[in-house]
């Protein structure tokens, strides 16, 4: 795994600690201000990166190693629990690329035009999921309607939980999320494991009934059931060394 990400999450936490803010172009910015934070950082690492446009993904493609990076900025108090995901479920691989995502947390009503990261959580793909063969299709079909000449989109959106809603600890705080066995930075240090466990059921399908609004899921069992997948948290040296944990629920899966 590169170590891409080690050292960019190291200038995100220096850029926090040392107040540097999001600086909001319009009060109609409701997407790129945290993402032209976070290429700020990129450009301090001196790596070479490529930007997305609007409806790729990830939203930033690192050049000389196969890793991406996917923003999702978070006003505070406010939706944290949840992101929605229109054109790609979450994975920690896709088109042959270690997938990260970025949650930064940032003041809901700011008094001005530049505000704080107020905390930051960096994780890989597979800790949102680690299902890496499912492709995101939207298909269509015709001859709805009156006249038989409407067409339905099925456009699918994912509803993800954030880290933020996953673990106990990471508010106020910086925390870096890794599958374990990640090769050791002398500049961050191990803040807890993280066992996530495969459901017992997989969804493959679904049906929606035009009349009555119901969607009914197809499900089968998971060959994988109960199986763990490991991850290690780490914090820069020299910052809050406090433990983090699983919240409740997820270790009763």
């Amino acid at each position: 795994m590169s170590q891409t990400v080690i050292t960019i999450f190291i200038k995100c936490v220096e850029a926090i600690t040392q107040g540097v803010l999001i600086q909001r172009v319009s009060s109609t910015d409701k997407e790129f201000h945290f993402q032209n934070w976070f290429k700020g950082r990129l450009k301090e690492t001196g790596f070479n990166f490529e930007i997305g446009g609007r409806n790729s993904y990830p939203d930033f493609r690192m050049v000389k190693s196969t890793d991406g990076y996917e923003l999702k900025g978070l006003a505070y108090p406010g939706r944290s629990t949840s992101f929605d995901s229109n054109s790609q479920v979450p994975t920690g691989l896709h088109n042959g690329r270690n997938i990260y995502y970025v949650f930064g947390r940032y003041p809901k009503n700011p008094d001005g035009d530049e505000y704080p990261v107020l905390d930051l959580v960096i994780c890989h793909g597979d800790f949102l999921n680690v299902d890496h063969e499912y492709i995101h299709k939207n298909k269509s079909v015709k001859g709805f309607g009156s006249y038989g000449d409407i067409m339905i989109r099925d456009r699918k959106m994912y509803v993800v939980p954030t880290p933020f809603h996953l673990v106990k600890g990471l508010a106020h705080q910086c925390t870096l999320i890794l599958p374990a066995g990640t090769q050791k930075n002398k500049n961050i240090i191990s803040v807890g494991k993280l066992r996530r466990k495969e459901a017992s059921e997989l969804i493959v399908g679904y049906s929606f009934n035009l009349k009555t609004n119901q969607i009914i899921p197809k499900k089968i069992p998971n060959s994988n059931k109960g199986k763990e997948h490991i991850f290690q948290a780490w914090r820069v040296k020299g910052t809050s060394s406090q433990k983090i944990s699983l919240n409740s629920f997820e270790n009763k899966k």
